[in-house]
């Protein structure tokens, strides 16, 4: 099954006093050349958020700008021609390609879940996510959109989910 990828990058990361989570020194990379690395053997990649000098991939922005994660999903979408499409959050360093391969497997909509689910590290039918979407997706949740479709809950890996959201999760990755 081929598929596409859509990764946010648009959140205004206040809880880190308004970083960009996407530049963020990961490894010897940032977060979003980790998402990236992660999703490569997509066929098409959309990132949403402020343009960066990445290769390709395709770049979307929400609207407004800030307009939330539902409203980045939206304009995602829009470059979307692939039946399935891996939504991801770029500030989830714990993803590997097995965990794609993993939310893949079930061949329906699925997500990750370590005790509660993760809504931003999913693989959905293009079709189902085009059909949830309302009129107007900014500032609305992510989460009742999606849990409509009741997603395959995957179970995640020890580390698989941990994301980057608050200044003592931006020390663990550097000492991770």
């Amino acid at each position: 099954m081929t598929y596409a990828a859509i990764i946010l990058t648009g959140g205004r990361g206040e809880r880190l006093g308004g970083v960009d989570k996407a530049a963020l020194s990961y490894r010897d990379a940032t977060l979003l050349d980790h998402v990236l690395s992660v999703v490569d053997d997509a066929s098409e990649i959309v990132v949403v958020g402020p343009e960066k000098d990445v290769p390709n991939v395709v770049w979307a922005r929400e609207e407004p700008p800030g307009g939330g994660p539902l409203a980045g999903l939206a304009a995602g979408l829009a470059k979307i021609t692939e039946d399935w499409v891996a939504v991801l959050a770029v500030d989830q360093p714990g993803l590997t390609k097995d965990t794609i391969a993993r939310l893949r497997e079930p061949g329906r909509n699925a997500v990750l879940t370590d005790g509660r689910v993760q809504w931003l590290i999913g693989v959905w039918k293009t079709a189902d996510l085009r059909e949830a979407l309302p009129g107007d997706p900014r500032d609305l949740p992510l989460r009742k959109t999606l849990s409509r479709l009741d997603p395959v809950e995957v179970s995640a890996l020890p580390g698989e989910a941990r994301d980057v959201d608050t200044p003592g999760d931006l020390d663990t990755l550097h000492s991770g």
